[in-house]
């Protein structure tokens, strides 16, 4: 490789890493200190840390079965592989500067999940509703490689209705929940990059 992109790709390299150490952190943090389902209000009733955790996409979705949670790790890991072969070309392209930092972000957050489904099942015990995880020896822990889950812990209920309207569609005479996922930090890495690349940087899509 020509040796004026280094220097760029070794800055984009550390940027990836800094967002991986907070999102790893955070995640860290939150299953060894909090048993499963834990709730911790931080502003007032519209911002929780609510640990849960999930064994499919981003946003609490789940893919049923071990099968559908190991060909979503594989799509993971193709997808980052893409991503990052991407990234390179941006740079030696010389794309606008704007458009490597978002598409990095998007990266980051992608590797960020692969981390937890690759590995945290190998290194921890099982999260419970009565049990906080703790690290265990390598290979002992509640998952074989690939089929871990993955930690959540933002919860932002804004706006909670306890019975909407009866003449509403679908959701008439039910409780409501305005923005109910519980997501963690590389989710809203990959939802903010995108929506960043989407709204300033279209022009360069086109």
């Amino acid at each position: 490789m020509d040796s004026k992109y280094k220097k760029p790709l070794l800055l984009l390299l550390l940027f990836v890493i800094a967002l991986l150490t907070i999102d790893q952190t955070v995640k860290i943090a939150v299953k060894t200190h909090m048993t499963l389902n834990e709730a911790i209000p931080v502003f007032g009733r519209w911002f929780y840390i609510n640990f849960i955790e999930n064994r499919g996409a981003a946003y609490g979705m789940e893919i049923g079965g071990s099968y559908g949670k190991l060909a979503l790790s594989l799509l993971r890991i193709a997808a980052v592989g893409a991503i990052g072969w991407y990234l390179v070309r941006l740079v030696r392209r010389g794309a606008p500067r704007g458009v490597i930092v978002g598409v990095a972000v998007v990266l980051a957050g992608a590797m960020g999940n692969i981390i937890d489904a690759s590995f945290y099942g190998l290194i921890f015990s099982e999260s419970t509703p009565y049990a906080v995880a703790h690290f265990v020896p390598w290979g002992t822990g509640y998952a074989p490689f690939l089929h871990g889950s993955v930690v959540d812990m933002l919860y932002f209920p804004i706006i909670e209705i306890e019975r909407m309207p009866s003449w509403v569609p679908f959701i008439g005479g039910e409780p409501y929940t305005f923005f109910s996922p519980v997501f963690n930090i590389a989710d809203a890495y990959v939802t903010c990059g995108f929506a960043y690349l989407l709204i300033f940087q279209y022009k360069y899509f086109r």
